[in-house]
């Protein structure tokens, strides 16, 4: 069997390909599904490992529909560049690397998602995008307000346009902030339809619905958090499912010294974030179903500080979905968070 290795880039694409008989052949072309067809389309079944970045999925799907066997590696995995010299990096050479790993099956195959949850984080993807577009109108509008004395009230992001209108402001000072006011309504209408369709399009999913029963945790934070874990087989511990979302605290050691610092923040932002807002909702909203776990986080709070305590609900959260997505179940109250977890998380 022919082993290749390819180094995609979004306009054009290193081949490599090492022959059953040692033979070297090397191509560029256009990353494009009919130039991938026209070097490979022809050529017998071969093993080809590409690196997983944003092209990756689409490439794999067009090289196995070549009838290649397809590896989507973790570009992380330093063994799989050991061939390759530090001090000058091309296209050509990194491709070769690949082409090499690939041989000698140096590598480590990065998960592919399945097409249901690529579906929903495409719409996680895009709602995200319009809740960053609304947050940045938002604190541009709060400090040109500032800039003139002016501070809004606090309240939800949903209804800040109405409490910004009910201020009395001079005429310069609304007419400059209007464009951005304008588009508030028109925001808070898509987000509200992307929430709907989330909560529509995971409705028949039973892994959203059973984290939907943990305190705090709605619709978009548990299909972010199906699509982000996806095969929960990949996790044998819940330590490993905290430390993918970066959750868990760097550890500085040298010698005998060991020291924890802030948390490595590795993974999907978003998803991370998600958990932390449902952790400040569970410690401010005090929902009767978390109390044990707000009270056990107050205590974190009391020693460490809000901030650490806030960190250390998120981690357990995400711990907590992990075990119900394991194990088929749905959230207890009564079972108690484990303590030894405030002493391993730093902010």
């Amino acid at each position: 069997m022919d082993h290749i290795g390819i180094d995609v880039h979004k306009k054009e694409s290193q081949i490599c390909i090492l022959t059953e008989e040692g033979e070297l052949i090397e191509r560029r072309v256009r990353t494009e599904p009919q130039r991938f067809a026209a070097v490979l389309g022809d050529r017998p079944r071969a093993r080809i490992l590409i690196e997983a970045s944003t092209d990756s999925e689409w490439v794999a799907r067009c090289l196995e529909g070549l009838g290649h066997e397809v590896i989507v590696a973790d570009p992380n995995f330093a063994p799989m560049y050991a061939t390759r010299t530090r001090k000058v990096k091309t296209d050509r050479r990194d491709a070769r690397a690949l082409a090499e790993a690939c041989l000698l099956g140096a590598y480590r195959p990065a998960h592919r998602l399945s097409d249901a949850q690529r579906h929903v984080r495409g719409r996680l993807l895009v709602r995200d995008a319009v809740v960053r577009t609304r947050t940045r109108s938002i604190s541009l509008i709060r400090a040109l307000l500032r800039q003139q004395g002016s501070r809004v009230p606090s309240g939800s992001a949903e209804a800040f346009e109405r409490r910004v209108s009910a201020m009395r402001l001079p005429g310069r000072l609304l007419s400059t902030i209007a464009p951005l006011l304008a588009i508030m309504r028109p925001l808070n209408a898509q987000l509200a339809y992307s929430d709907a369709v989330i909560e529509q399009v995971t409705a028949a999913d039973e892994r959203v619905q059973r984290l939907r029963t943990v305190p705090s945790i709605g619709p978009v934070t548990a299909a972010a958090f199906v699509a982000t874990i996806d095969d929960v087989r990949r996790f044998r511990r819940a330590h490993q499912v905290e430390a993918y979302l970066g959750l868990v605290p760097r550890e500085l050691s040298s010698g005998e010294t060991q020291r924890r610092g802030h948390i490595t923040k590795a993974g999907h932002a978003r998803t991370r974030w998600l958990l932390i807002q449902a952790a400040v909702s569970i410690l401010r909203r005090r929902p009767p179903q978390a109390e044990a776990l707000r009270t056990w986080a107050l205590h974190i709070a009391a020693r460490r500080g809000k901030h650490v305590a806030v960190v250390a609900l998120a981690r357990r959260l995400a711990g907590i979905l992990y075990a119900l997505l394991r194990d088929g179940s749905v959230f207890d109250p009564r079972r108690s968070p484990r303590p030894e977890a405030a002493a391993t998380v730093a902010a």
